[in-house]
């Protein structure tokens, strides 16, 4: 029986693992952590967003920044319905929420854990816990296995899904790059991927735990390039800004930080409604409250949080009485709400980011088999890879369909 040895326990180390051993391979597991999942376990703030729903092809590979073409044959070998089909055969119900994004039933990313956990067990993989790797073995031109802490575990065939460098309490240290620039493979610079923003205005902590939904923002260079553009929800934090648009922006955002100082961002509060709209919107508000002091006549137009500072920002009198704002004091607060701009400084530390852009080289890599072109019967599956999709469980299921192409091939390498 031919042994497969897998190098990590996140999603595409489980499913690697298990597809190996389904193929008729001797599976090995070696996790460095405790326990398997760890990082998986806290995704999505803990409910998981598995994968998106989206069924056409080239619209799903849209939702990678960078390379999603590499895994068309992944994703034809072990598609988004394929993994829904997957967790409900093995007794978790999914669902689908707004933009397309599935979940867990229950909301419990530990359930899903649990499902890979015992489906591992299942089909008789060796699951190694606390068992660090050192370094990969090679003879020949081919990986042979790994040296651990323990001493030598070797293989017929090794795969490689140690993850990138996010979350690094989880295990993900960048382990796997060292490795793979061992095999002679070139890696692509790790950076922050899905992360939150840094902005240069301090006003920012006045509105801290603010989430805003159906916001418009617009990402603007110095030059006035448009840079990413994202309509959905949002959140303030004491340093900036976060939310899934901002996570999904953050991308394009950090490479053009990279470039210059910083980055105009620009909200556009009530992108439902055009400027004329609006303004009918503001002169009724204010009609209805005309009694009130300014501050206390936008309660039906703005939460709560955000109104003393839209009052200071537009620069009308706090205590001005509503029906004595101006023609040209309601264009200013229409601009506002239309154009509420912040600066970007800095992308949050890559320790913060959700995924890791960035990592071993696709071109180096077969996307039919996962395996490097390189080194003979050694595979790459998940984020160590120069994969990274942009929220929606897009990158979930890149590590899902990787380490199912990983799993299969390594197992039938020399059948």
């Amino acid at each position: 029986m031919k042994q497969v040895l897998v190098v990590g326990g996140g999603a595409a180390g489980m499913m690697a693992a298990a597809v190996a051993a389904e193929y008729g391979a001797r599976a090995f597991l070696l996790e460095k952590q405790s326990r398997v999942g760890m990082k998986l376990s806290i995704t999505g703030k803990g409910r998981c967003n598995l994968t998106s729903a989206e069924e056409e092809r080239q619209r799903f590979i849209a939702g990678y920044a960078r390379n999603g073409q590499f895994l068309f044959t992944a994703l034809n070998a072990f598609s988004n319905l394929d993994l829904i089909r997957f967790f409900q055969e093995h007794g978790l119900d999914c669902k689908v929420e707004r933009g397309q994004r599935v979940f867990p039933q229950s909301d419990r990313a530990s359930d899903v854990v649990r499902v890979l956990y015992k489906n591992l067990e299942q089909l008789g993989v060796d699951v190694n816990k606390s068992q660090g790797v050192k370094a990969l073995l090679f003879q020949d031109g081919k990986a042979i296995g790994v040296q651990t802490q323990k001493g030598k575990v070797l293989a017929d065939a090794v795969i490689i899904a140690t993850g990138g460098m996010s979350y690094p309490r989880t295990g993900s240290t960048g382990d796997g790059y060292r490795w793979a620039a061992t095999a002679g493979h070139h890696i692509i610079e790790p950076r922050p991927g899905l992360v939150p923003l840094v902005v240069e205005e301090s006003w920012v902590r006045e509105l801290q735990g603010l989430s805003l939904r159906n916001v418009r923002a617009i990402a603007w260079s110095s030059k006035g390039k448009k840079i990413n553009e994202d309509f959905g929800e949002m959140l303030f934090t004491h340093f900036g800004v976060s939310g899934p648009i901002i996570l999904s922006m953050s991308r394009d955002i950090g490479e053009e930080l990279l470039r210059q100082e910083k980055v105009r961002l620009v909200l556009d509060l009530k992108p439902a409604l055009n400027e004329e709209t609006l303004d009918q919107r503001l002169q009724r508000d204010l009609a209805l409250y005309s009694r009130r002091q300014f501050r206390n006549s936008l309660d039906d137009l703005l939460p709560r949080k955000l109104i003393p500072l839209m009052v200071r920002l537009s620069g009308i009198d706090p205590q001005k009485e509503s029906n004595q704002v101006s023609r040209q004091e309601r264009k200013n607060l229409l601009q506002l709400l239309k154009e509420f701009e912040l600066t970007v400084l800095a992308t949050r530390p890559i320790d913060e980011a959700i995924v890791t852009a960035g990592g071993v080289d696709v071109k180096e890599v077969d996307p039919r088999t996962m395996q490097s072109r390189l080194v003979k019967a050694l595979f790459f599956a998940g984020e160590i890879l120069d994969i990274d999709g942009y929220t929606g469980g897009f990158n979930l299921q890149a590590a899902f369909s990787t380490g199912y192409l990983a799993g299969k091939n390594a197992a039938l390498l020399y059948g």
